[in-house]
């Protein structure tokens, strides 16, 4: 079939590679790779306060939607499109709009009671007004579906790129966190965690953004610093590039203290490497982590927000040779089996493809 242009509405840049979030990297993934099968792209970028918009943010998006043909497709990041509720729906008949919900709006950590209700149910009338929607996990499609028809979700998985395995120390001490430094990744659990493992040999890179959390990330550079980790812990800052890279190929553990997480894509790009992770058993983690072909977990699953549970499977992991090497094995076997991000590409081509037929 002969596709027209797709705009794709999206809140920042997606042409800068230093881009530091995982909804950044996938949106960047999706509309470079569908050229690539045939879906040609406009981007246009809105910046603003999302999701929690200025009326100049509001203003900004509606004027975007506005120059739309009538009947064309339009992709939206749902971090736009979920926040404006009144925007997107008063065009979601004279257009073919299909939105990728990175993470339910309402599941951000810090957020007051009274502020998520009012984030869910915009987004939930923007969801039931547009063609389709795109999740990145089988489990925000789980939960979306108890409200939407399956026909109208499509899940499409991050992909990986393929990576050289990683060279594992004999001692296993060297952890990595690669994550954006905010309430819901979860490094107060991970500091306190390691303030009980004192007596054992191990580093750690906290490697990721603090704007977005500042006074947390002030807090939680605090506590390690009370705990006299002295440089045992570093934290780096956002990485990439060949920074990134040094990162993950001298890492031994991942860890992941995430207190919600829709997917995470560190997880994937860590059993690239061969490496095992240590995470927390919420949302979509699990489907990430997956598992080696014969049924082996290539990491650990600790509740979310349990610093004990933590600190203990992280002990477990650098006083036993041969969990490590229980953990290996898996992680190096599952890497064989990790989808591509041509696979994702693909998927969102077909949401695409289907809101284009759909009347």
């Amino acid at each position: 079939m002969t596709r027209r242009p797709v705009l794709a509405v999206l809140p920042r840049p997606v042409d800068d590679p230093a881009a530091p979030s995982g909804g950044d990297v996938y949106d960047r993934r999706v509309v470079l790779g569908l050229p690539r099968v045939g879906v040609p792209v406009r981007v246009v970028v809105t910046p603003g306060a999302w999701p929690r918009p200025a009326p100049a943010d509001w203003l900004r998006l509606a004027s975007v939607l506005a120059g739309v043909p009538a009947g064309r497709v339009v992709l939206l990041d749902g971090l736009v499109a979920c926040a404006a509720p009144d925007v997107v729906t008063g065009h979601a008949r004279r257009l073919r709009l299909v939105v990728i919900v990175h993470l339910p709006l309402a599941d951000e950590t810090g957020l007051t009671p009274e502020v998520a209700r009012a984030l869910a149910a915009g987004e939930r009338r923007v969801l039931g007004a547009v063609a389709a929607v795109v999740t990145t996990s089988p489990s925000t499609a789980a939960r979306l579906g108890r409200s939407l028809a399956p026909r109208r979700l499509v899940t499409a998985p991050p992909g990986v790129e393929p990576a050289p395995l990683a060279c594992a120390s004999s001692t296993g001490g060297r952890l990595v966190c690669l994550a954006s430094v905010t309430p819901r990744k979860g490094q107060d659990v991970l500091v306190e965690a390691l303030a009980r493992l004192g007596d054992l040999t191990w580093t750690c890179v906290v490697a990721g953004p603090q704007e977005s959390a500042p006074r947390f990330a002030e807090e939680v550079r605090a506590a390690a610093a009370r705990a006299g980790f002295g440089e045992r812990v570093r934290f780096a800052g956002a990485v990439t590039g060949a920074a990134l890279d040094a990162v993950r190929a001298e890492a031994d553990l991942f860890v992941l203290p995430s207190r919600a997480e829709p997917y995470g894509m560190v997880v994937t790009e860590a059993l690239a490497r061969g490496v095992p992770v240590v995470t927390s058993d919420v949302d979509g983690i699990p489907e990430a982590l997956g598992r080696a072909p014969d049924g082996a977990r290539p990491g650990l699953l600790v509740p979310p927000g349990d610093p004990a549970a933590l600190a203990s499977a992280l002990r477990s992991w650098l006083t036993s040779p041969v969990l490590r090497a229980e953990l290996r094995r898996p992680a190096v076997a599952r890497r064989a089996r990790l989808a591509g991000w041509d696979r994702t590409v693909e998927l969102v081509a077909g949401a695409l493809d289907a809101a284009e037929r759909a009347a």
